[in-house]
């Protein structure tokens, strides 16, 4: 988690500067999608951002949540969804989705448990 003193989007960045203007990510992904940096993320690390040294650094060994990068790095949701999109593009992360329903009914336990894990950031 980030402390305060490393807070990366402060007032002097607008959120959507880290993403250079844009605002959609080259792919969708849901927002409880897991990701987790690969052998080449961690090999360039230094060579990326600020940003995406973290979001590299809380995937590491770790799968979270598009949600939980979101929240730990008190960023956007969809300026974190265009940082990992891009950097799944480049083959820094991958990202597990969701097994999607037949019916494309969203059921109740998942939203429920969604709810929940946002709760306990």
């Amino acid at each position: 988690m980030l402390e305060d003193h490393d807070e990366l989007s402060g007032a002097l960045v607008r959120p959507y500067a880290v993403t250079r203007g844009r605002t959609r990510p080259r792919v969708d992904i849901a927002m409880e999608a897991l990701v987790e940096t690969t052998d080449r993320g961690r090999q360039y690390v230094t060579l990326i951002g600020r940003e995406q040294q973290v979001i590299a650094s809380l995937c590491d060994g770790n799968l979270q949540s598009l949600a939980e990068i979101s929240a730990r790095m008190k960023m956007a949701l969809g300026v974190a969804k265009v940082l990992v999109a891009d950097m799944a593009a480049e083959g820094l992360l991958s990202i597990y989705e969701p097994a999607s329903l037949d019916n494309n009914d969203v059921g109740t336990e998942l939203l429920e448990r969604v709810l929940s894990g946002l709760r306990r950031l």
